[in-house]
């Protein structure tokens, strides 16, 4: 409860959404939470996660989206700055962003169901 309610907190804090009435003729994609435990090498637990998603496989293309992309980068390229930093002696520094996916701009209207555990209005869904 405590990871969903951090998850909830970081999205209210961007502003992902706004609660809105579904216009008629307008279909919700639901969500769901997706959980996950994250341990330290001696496999004691050091946190838990919980990100909300949305179920995106009910979308239909060219109604609720027109193209998917997801930035991220190849091994290769890892590997070669790994491989570069060895090379001249230098320090290499992991960062973790944790709401990195809510920085993303859409396009598209999407109107999402309220998350379980959170329905403030039923009558309301959630605007991107």
């Amino acid at each position: 409860i405590a990871a969903m309610e951090e998850e909830m907190n970081s999205l209210k804090l961007n502003e992902t959404w706004t609660l809105t009435e579904l216009p008629l003729g307008k279909k919700a994609i639901k969500s769901k939470w997706v959980f996950k435990t994250k341990t330290d090498e001696n496999g004691n637990i050091v946190r838990r996660k919980a990100r909300l998603v949305a179920k995106g496989f009910t979308q239909r293309y060219g109604i609720d989206f027109e193209e998917t992309y997801a930035p991220v980068v190849r091994y290769t390229s890892v590997r070669f700055l790994i491989a570069l930093a060895a090379q001249h002696n230098l320090k290499i520094h992991q960062m973790d962003v944790v709401t990195a996916f809510l920085q993303g701009d859409i396009d598209e209207t999407i109107y999402m169901e309220q998350p379980e555990g959170f329905i403030c209005d039923p009558s309301k869904v959630c605007l991107f």
